[in-house]
């Protein structure tokens, strides 16, 4: 009898244990199964913060910086940080764009851009913003009948702005340029010359300064240098160049750039219906939207 309580005894306690067993691997495994889930439920979370992307964009002060600080914030909105870099002379922005140290340019028109690509320089237009007449400015004189026989007039140095600013003044009868003469013309073009006028060549950003030098008695600037010396292109020019001059101010990258998303939404920025009016009320006929 005593032998059976005790088979009895044992079986109850065999069976309590694998119970707890059980029932503790039952907790374990519920345990497991929780932390697996809020696991799985943290990384299937969608992470809806995204991380600006920024682009380097050079251009001269007046008005391409302008333009750009302008359509910074709208940028912004779209996730895209514009870093502006502001360069004071023709010559650097290209070679800057060529080596990869900023993304793309905003200064220049497509006859000057023509100069690199012909040295070798893979880049290229993704949009057209606006023109920037050359005016011809002085501080000796207020019409072209002033100017007297031998007087000295500037031009910037650089082959295509110095093309242009004889063509200003072939415009403004004061010289006649060779036949297919060209964008590129030079002094050694000019067929005729009634007042034996002396030209200069200078660089173009030092042509304000110019008209302060006691030989000289007027230059043809381009707009964005005027403006920065406090020019008015509309008041204080002598002779405008027309406004339908083909030297469109663009915005230029490197060839294996000109698809990219990015650069694509600053050059929609910058021809959008309130830059536009912010160039017409702002410049007042001195710079002209192209779109």
């Amino acid at each position: 009898m005593k032998i059976k309580e005790e088979k009895v005894m044992k079986r109850k306690l065999s069976t309590l244990i694998i119970s707890s067993v059980v029932a503790l691997s039952l907790i374990l495994t519920g345990c497991g199964s929780t932390k697996t889930n809020q696991g799985s439920d943290t990384s299937s979370t969608p992470n809806n913060s995204t991380e600006a992307v920024t682009i380097k964009v050079g251009a001269t002060p007046v008005p391409h910086a302008e333009l750009l600080e302008f359509v910074k914030p709208k940028l912004a909105e779209q996730g895209i940080n514009l870093e502006i870099v502001s360069f004071t002379e023709y010559t650097l922005p290209n070679p800057a764009v060529n080596d990869g140290s900023i993304d793309a340019n905003f200064f220049q028109h497509t006859p000057y851009l023509q100069t690199y690509v012909d040295q070798g320089m893979k880049l290229v237009s993704i949009g057209s913003v606006h023109i920037e007449p050359m005016g011809l400015y002085s501080e000796k004189i207020t019409k072209l009948e002033e100017l007297k026989e031998g007087d000295t007039i500037a031009i910037p140095n650089d082959p295509t702005n110095g093309g242009r600013a004889l063509a200003v003044l072939e415009d403004a009868g004061l010289i006649k340029l060779k036949e297919g003469a060209g964008l590129e013309a030079t002094e050694l073009d000019i067929a005729e010359n009634p007042k034996n006028l002396k030209i200069q060549a200078i660089e173009a950003a030092q042509l304000p300064r110019a008209l302060q030098d006691a030989k000289i008695t007027a230059a043809v600037i381009n707009t964005n240098y005027a403006l920065e010396a406090g020019l008015n292109p509309m008041n204080d020019a002598i002779v405008m160049e027309s406004s339908d001059s083909p030297y469109a101010n663009i915005v230029v990258t490197r060839e294996d750039r000109k698809d990219d998303p990015n650069l694509k939404k600053l050059v929609e920025a910058l021809t959008s219906p309130e830059v536009k009016q912010f160039i017409e009320e702002t410049y007042k006929g001195a710079v002209v939207p192209t779109f």
